[in-house]
C-alpha cells in the first residue's frame, strides 16, 4: 500500500535533504551498505511482523532486488541505525542479500522515534497499543504536547489523546485489543471501570459479541450511572426529531426541553476528551 500523501511532516521535512551525508563510498545519494552494519532502530514502536508477508517480500526481493532504498543514520563503531525500511531489511536478510541500497542521513533520538512512528502509521502497521506507547514516549521523554504529536503524524489532537488513553486499560483489555478480539471503541468504553470490572465486562463483550454501544451502556451500569430515562410520551415529534439531529451532529447524548417561552438544550459528555471534541465541533 503506498503511503498516504500529506500525512504528518514526512521524512524529508523531519530530516531535511540538506543533512544527507555521503555514504561509505564517499559519494552522496543512494549507496550500498552491508546488512550486518545496519542495526534495528531501538525506538521502533512495532514489535511484531507478519511472517507470511516477510516471506512474500523476500521472494520478491530475490527476483527484483530492493527497489526502494532504506534510510539509515550513522551510529557508533561504524554501524548505522535504521530509520525507515525495517520490513525491507528483514526480507533482504531472508533473501540472502549481503548489501542493500541506503540513503544516509543524520537523525536525533527524537527523530528516530518520530520517523519510525510516521512510517508505521502511514502503512497502518502498528496496533493501537504500539501506537499509544510511541505517542507516550514522545510526550514523556521529549516533552511534546499532544497537539505537536498530532501534527507530526497527521492526525487530530483528539485522536492522539484517545489512542494514548488506551494505555489506562487493564492488561487483559489491552491484550484483547492487540489480538483483535475487541475494537478501540470497546476498550475506551471500559476505561472508567476498575481492572476487575473491565475484565468481567471484557468476557461478556467477547462471549456474546457485544457492540460498542452495548458495551458503553453496560459500562455505565457497572460504574453506577443511572440509565437514561425514557422520554415523556407528551414530547412532540418535532422536539424528538431535533434531539435526534443534534445527537447525530455532535456524536453524543442531547436532551431538549421546549416550552412556550423557550427551553434548554443539555449536551452530555463523559470525559475531557469528549468535551474537547465537542468544543472543536461547536467553535
Amino acid at each position: 500500500m503506498p503511503p498516504r500523501s500529506g500525512l504528518g511532516k514526512g521524512l524529508d521535512a523531519l530530516i531535511p535533504t540538506g543533512q544527507k551525508t555521503s555514504g561509505p563510498s564517499g559519494e552522496g545519494g543512494v549507496t550500498q551498505l552491508h546488512v550486518d552494519l545496519i542495526q534495528r532502530n531501538p525506538r521502533q514502536p512495532r514489535e511484531k511482523f507478519d511472517l507470511e508477508e516477510l516471506e512474500n517480500l523476500a521472494a520478491s526481493i530475490r527476483e527484483h532486488g530492493v527497489i526502494q532504498p532504506l534510510i539509515v543514520s550513522p551510529g557508533k563503531g561504524g554501524l548505522y541505525t535504521l530509520i525507515a525500511g525495517e520490513r525491507r531489511l528483514q526480507a533482504a536478510r531472508k533473501a540472502g542479500l549481503k548489501t542493500v541500497p541506503v540513503v544516509i542521513r543524520h537523525a536525533t533520538d527524537q527523530q528516530l522515534l518520530e520517523l519510525a512512528l510516521i512510517e508505521n502509521v502511514q502503512r497502518a502497521d502498528l496496533n493501537a497499543i504500539e501506537e499509544a506507547e510511541a505517542y507516550q514516549h514522545l510526550a514523556k521523554e521529549f516533552k511534546l504536547s499532544h497537539e505537536t504529536i498530532a501534527t507530526r503524524v497527521g492526525k487530530s489532537r483528539v485522536a492522539v489523546t484517545n489512542t494514548m488513553r488506551l494505555l489506562d486499560a487493564s492488561a487483559a483489555v489491552k491484550q484483547a485489543l492487540v489480538d483483535g478480539q475487541i475494537t478501540e471503541g470497546h476498550a475506551r468504553a471500559m476505561l472508567t471501570l476498575s481492572a476487575k470490572a473491565q475484565e468481567e465486562l471484557l468476557r461478556k463483550v467477547i462471549n456474546i459479541d457485544m457492540s460498542v454501544r452495548q458495551t458503553e451502556m453496560l459500562a455505565r451500569k457497572y460504574s453506577g450511572q443511572k440509565p437514561a430515562s425514557k422520554k415523556r410520551s407528551s414530547q412532540s415529534a418535532d422536539v424528538t426529531d431535533v434531539e435526534r439531529r443534534l445527537r447525530s451532529s455532535l456524536g453524543t447524548k442531547v436532551a431538549l426541553k421546549h416550552g412556550k417561552k423557550g427551553g434548554t438544550v443539555t449536551i452530555y459528555y463523559y470525559s475531557d476528551e469528549d468535551l474537547d471534541a465537542l468544543l472543536e465541533k461547536l467553535t
